[in-house]
């Protein structure tokens, strides 16, 4: 079978194993539709957290990165690496002995105030629909290429999909879909850099392979620097010259965002233990590394065949996987100097190849000319990747809206039942207005998805560290704070952006950070606002002082106290 039969077969059957399981896990009550019941194993939750958390943005889009940045993209894998541990450690234990079913509900009973709650509720939308946007790129992206469509019709597909399951099963059914596709999209990462490392190097280990000779004798990381250099480009491995300062502050809102993201710290409350959440945290970190230490030699690999099969290739000549791409849009060639080679160099006046840094992952099979089955398997692993994220920050608005405003907020005499339905109409409405948005995102899935890890340090990271840490941390603090901290970052990315038609540009960067950037010090704001405001009024309520002093001890798994909300 060609690569297109089996992209057919193997992307239709593990949609049926997603929406069979789907099916089989649905939600019948609200706990089952937010949290999953609580009860679900501390591997089976690592697992759906790793998948929940390794977006098209880590499985597309981060090895494409490092491909085309060399060392610079690593702030991208340190960032997102880092940020795990971090919530796993600092965060996941004490915000499951609160034992509340979202971020906002935290940030409500913790600073015992509505108007705290609904803050929080509107950050919680702004971040989760601005990471589901990079995600519904993702989705189309796959869909484009291989199933020979234009890009646009692949986000809907993706959206109708995202639609069924996530609606249907609430947590309790993403839980376990999102375990399927962790299977799906780890093997689909990992067996065709298998295949290219023995290709390439004649190790079968990736991680290896990366650091080894290739069959000419030449280390490869070597050739690359070489073939960079031929080509005009730095070395793949050299510290590109540059601001310093950017580079660490993207890494800091990767960092702090990951253990900020509303859609990641609700896994933790679906599991019947404080010790529990600490053993499913290592778990998923288990999960994430099988990944995470392969996309550095997938990043090297696709860049070393990608140069040797394009630069100074007659484009008459270009293989098929070259064509197929360019029906897309994702890949173009314009004949500058009507010579019929293709001139891919540094030289943005004499290059002629433009690629989307998103294709990479999935054209490298393709250029590596592997079995077709591999090439469809890839195909498979990427919408896993895009479409498990997907849910998670769906199922975050949904019950952002019909729990945390419509329960807590609006109605608080609503019914379960007419509460579970505001939470799939919610999904429906979410899942719909973020395709249309993934079909002209603000960039490429993994700069899109850090804009919404910036949101995320800027806004919930301080309210959530000060509320468990800090007993004096009072509503007008968190309240203070989280607005500044937010309002600023959202309009710098505004302002900065061109693809969001902002007015600014990067030569007006503050202190040289870009928007990817801008999260860490907008979470500075955060938390100075924050302490200054909680130190200049009325402390905190005895009993909020005394519940912040129970979560920092986390043995058990006891419930929140209930606090009187104003």
């Amino acid at each position: 079978m060609d690569a297109q039969i089996w992209t057919y077969f193997l992307v239709a059957f593990t949609f049926i194993i997603y929406i069979v399981v789907a099916a089989w896990s649905r939600a019948g009550s609200t706990e089952e539709f937010y949290v999953a019941g609580g009860g679900v194993h501390p591997v089976i939750n690592g697992m759906a957290t790793a998948a929940d958390w390794m977006s098209a943005a880590s499985f597309l889009s981060m090895a494409g990165l490092i491909s085309f940045m060399g060392y610079g993209g690593a702030q991208y894998l340190m960032g997102w690496t880092g940020g795990y541990v971090l919530l796993a450690l600092l965060l996941a234990p004490y915000l499951r002995k609160f034992g509340k079913y979202t971020v906002p509900d935290f940030i409500g009973e913790r600073y015992y105030s509505r108007n705290a709650r609904l803050v929080a509720l509107i950050c919680a939308l702004f971040v989760s629909f601005t990471y589901v946007v990079g995600q519904m790129k993702g989705v189309g992206v796959a869909f484009a290429r291989f199933l020979n469509i234009p890009f646009e019709t692949g986000v809907l597909i993706g959206i109708g999909i995202v639609f069924f399951y996530a609606v249907l099963g609430g947590m309790k059914g993403i839980t376990y879909t999102q375990v399927a596709q962790y299977c799906v999209l780890i093997f689909a990462f990992t067996v065709p850099a298998i295949f290219i490392s023995l290709q390439m190097t004649g190790n079968p280990v990736p991680q290896l392979g990366f650091g080894s000779r290739t069959t000419d004798g030449a280390f490869l990381l070597d050739k690359l620097n070489q073939l960079s250099v031929d080509l005009g480009f730095a070395e793949y491995t050299a510290v590109k010259k540059g601001n310093l300062l950017n580079m660490a502050f993207i890494t800091a809102a990767l960092m702090f965002g990951t253990a900020g993201l509303p859609h990641v710290i609700v896994r933790f409350f679906t599991v019947p233990k404080v010790k529990d959440a600490r053993a499913s945290a290592g778990w998923a970190l288990l999960f994430i590394a099988l990944l995470y230490t392969t996309a550095p030699a997938v990043a090297a690999f696709a860049r070393t065949n990608l140069i040797n099969t394009v630069s100074e290739k007659p484009y008459k000549d270009v293989p098929e996987w070259f064509s197929n791409w360019e029906h897309t849009g994702l890949l173009s060639f314009t004949d500058k100097n009507d010579d019929g080679k293709i001139q891919y160099v540094a030289d943005a006046r004499q290059n002629e190849l433009t690629i989307d840094q998103d294709i990479i992952v999935l054209a490298n099979p393709e250029i590596a000319n592997l079995p077709a089955w591999v090439i469809a398997l890839v195909v498979a692993g990427g919408l896993a990747a895009a479409l498990s994220t997907a849910a998670g920050l769906l199922l975050v608005i949904s019950t952002s809206i019909s729990h945390d405003l419509l329960k807590k907020y609006l109605r608080p005499d609503i019914s379960e039942h007419g509460e579970l339905w505001a939470a799939r109409i919610s999904i429906a409405v979410a899942v719909v207005a973020a395709g249309i948005a993934g079909m002209h995102p603000p960039g490429f899935v993994a700069q899109v998805v850090a804009l919404a890890f910036g949101l995320a340090a800027s806004s919930f990271f301080p309210a959530i560290v000060l509320g468990i840490f800090d007993k004096r941390m009072n509503r007008e603090g968190a309240i203070s704070g989280m607005i500044i901290g937010i309002v600023f970052t959202a309009s710098y990315i505004f302002y900065f952006t061109p693809q969001l038609n902002g007015p600014g540009t990067s030569e007006g960067f503050w202190f040289g950070i870009s928007p990817e950037g801008i999260g860490t010090l907008g979470m500075l704001f955060n938390f100075l606002i924050s302490i200054v405001v909680s130190r200049l009024t009325k402390p905190a309520p005895d009993e909020v002082q005394e519940l912040t002093e129970n979560i920092r001890f986390p043995r058990g798994s006891g419930e929140a106290h209930d606090i009187t909300i104003h």
